[in-house]
């Protein structure tokens, strides 16, 4: 090959993989936003049933196509208490099932009809065009999504097609099992996605590339992409809370004994392939697809009945940090009496809600002042939101050994979920924070009349956080149409915010390079307060 040849090559593989990475994005964040809701409501209706745990996350992975995601909504779960940690681990093992339906969909560009789906890409961006529901735009995107993978996956096919003879010198050269099983982590890890490498590897196949003889070779490479997808989770978990540390570390002990296993068989069985997919299945896409599926649903059989042991693992590689926070509204002694308990836990929330709040203002004020200094203070203090959201959960089990009947039941779901929600109010300062990097460093400048309206809508969520500490404090009914109207208000505010941003974009008063930053900013703190608002209407569904 030409240095020419070489280069074209590598544009055009990069090209496919960055075309294919676009459709998974707009699949996965499309279909997450459409589905995350019943998702989380089906997440927390399960305890004590491993199959259907594994078959949660499974399904869950295999809709959204990434484990990435379902590993983040398994952990916030985790951390909230909705489920445990040994139910996570069996959701997990699910979603590492669900996490080779990529590869199945890359496998079918073996078939013809492929070809046909690509036009996706068009109708799904002309339905997002078209259509104002957002409903109907997310389902615009899916397509679009869709068609994306499968014209990422035919560029990738064609430069490996154009360049066989000398891409071939190059791996049938491969037979170390250890090299290719490393070549996959490393890939793997590089890129932060086993679907990637996964389906680069199936291209080829396509293409009529063979590793090694053609045997088990490949084989060592999807191996290596199952440990190289633990990457990103441990390094997204270094600065989490401890459920967060030890769902990564589940998931990367999974991955190595699966593989470890797998190893030892492929080595000892040099003709498994041939032996077994090569019969049948005819095209060799299918046979690398169906063998990733395999041997996730395979190590979820033989560790399913060791989840404990998997959990006790992690705990004793992860200790709990002694929590130091002390009680405001709790005590011991009232929780033989659940009501009065349950009344006081209630009050205990709005406490880790001024708490989330502050780490908010902190946040805002950092980017306000463009203080880094500041800025550095905002983790600290979501550590102390987790410590507070913790605390208040162990009291809650406590309080749910003594309780019987239905409506206790739903008191204690209902602060459950309330607590994820204001854990979320902490996490936007979080956002904020890492605004301030970007004003900082970018020496944007925001107009005087955006910061004033921007201030203004954060009043009206402190409005709206006070008006449901009155009514959940207080018990007083008359707050919550207080609560919905200053809710409507943040909403109004944001819209507002945004036209009159891109009005004064388009007359050269805004900087062009603040743009995405200040509709994020104004998007979070609208968020902010829509988890407010649900921890008020969760009371008024309990009622």
């Amino acid at each position: 090959m030409t240095f020419e040849e070489i280069l074209f090559f590598v544009v055009k593989l990069f090209a496919g993989i960055g075309v294919f990475l676009v459709g998974v994005h707009l699949l996965t964040k499309s279909i997450e936003q459409l589905a995350t809701k019943k998702i989380r409501d089906l997440f927390g209706k399960t305890a004590g049933k491993k199959l259907v745990n594994v078959g949660i996350g499974a399904a869950t992975t295999a809709l959204i196509q990434s484990s990435g995601v379902t590993t983040v909504l398994i952990v916030g779960f985790v951390n909230i208490g909705i489920i445990d940690l040994a139910q996570a681990t069996t959701m997990i093992m699910g979603s590492n099932i669900g996490t080779t339906i990529t590869a199945q969909i890359a496998a079918l560009s073996t078939f013809p009809i492929t070809t046909y789906i690509q036009i996706l890409a068009g109708i799904g961006m002309l339905i997002t065009t078209i259509c104002k529901k957002e409903k109907t735009k997310q389902i615009g995107f899916i397509l679009a999504g869709f068609g994306l993978i499968f014209i990422g996956l035919s560029v990738m096919s064609d430069a490996m097609k154009t360049n066989s003879d000398a891409i071939q010198v190059i791996f049938e050269n491969i037979t170390n099992p250890f090299l290719l099983f490393l070549i996959g982590i490393l890939l793997t890890a590089l890129v932060q996605s086993s679907s990637v490498i996964s389906s680069v590897v199936i291209a080829m196949s396509v293409a009529g590339l063979v590793i090694g003889t053609g045997g088990n070779e490949i084989l060592f490479i999807i191996l290596g992409t199952n440990i190289g997808s633990c990457v990103t989770a441990v390094m997204s978990a270094m600065g989490s809370g401890s459920n967060a540390k030890r769902a990564a570390i589940i998931h990367l002990m999974f991955n190595v004994f699966g593989s470890v296993i797998f190893m030892i068989l492929l080595l000892a069985y040099p003709g498994f392939m041939k032996d077994t997919f090569g019969k049948w299945f005819a095209a060799s896409a299918t046979q690398i697809a169906m063998f990733h599926t395999f041997f996730n649903v395979v190590c979820t059989i033989i560790f399913l009945p060791f989840t404990n042991v998997f959990v006790k693992i992690s705990q004793l590689i992860i200790r709990d940090k002694e929590v130091k926070l002390e009680y405001v509204y709790l005590d011991e002694r009232i929780l033989l009496q659940p009501e009065l308990a349950i009344k006081q836990l209630r009050k205990e929330m709005m406490v880790m809600a001024d708490m989330a709040m502050d780490t908010f203002d902190t946040a805002y004020k950092a980017m306000r002042e463009k203080d880094m200094d500041l800025a550095k203070h905002v983790e600290p203090k979501i550590g102390a939101c987790q410590d507070k959201s913790k605390q208040i959960l162990d009291y809650l089990i406590k309080v749910s050994a003594n309780i019987s009947g239905v409506e206790p039941e739903k008191d204690v779901v209902t602060i459950h979920n309330n607590i994820g929600d204001l854990m979320r109010v902490a996490e936007i300062g979080d956002n904020f924070a890492k605004y301030t990097i970007l004003v900082v460093e970018n020496q944007i400048v925001f107009s005087d009349h955006a910061m004033v309206e921007m201030d203004e809508m954060v009043n009206q969520v402190h409005t709206l956080l006070n008006n449901t500490k009155k009514y959940i404090i207080d018990e007083n009914e008359s707050m919550l149409s207080e609560v919905d109207r200053a809710e409507e208000q943040v909403d109004v505010m944001r819209k507002r915010l945004v036209d009159e941003h891109i009005t004064r974009l388009n007359e050269g008063r805004c900087q062009p390079e603040s743009s995405s930053i200040f509709i994020n900013m104004v998007s979070n703190i609208e968020r902010m307060g829509d988890h407010i608002f649900y921890v008020a209407h969760a009371e008024v569904d309990n009622e």
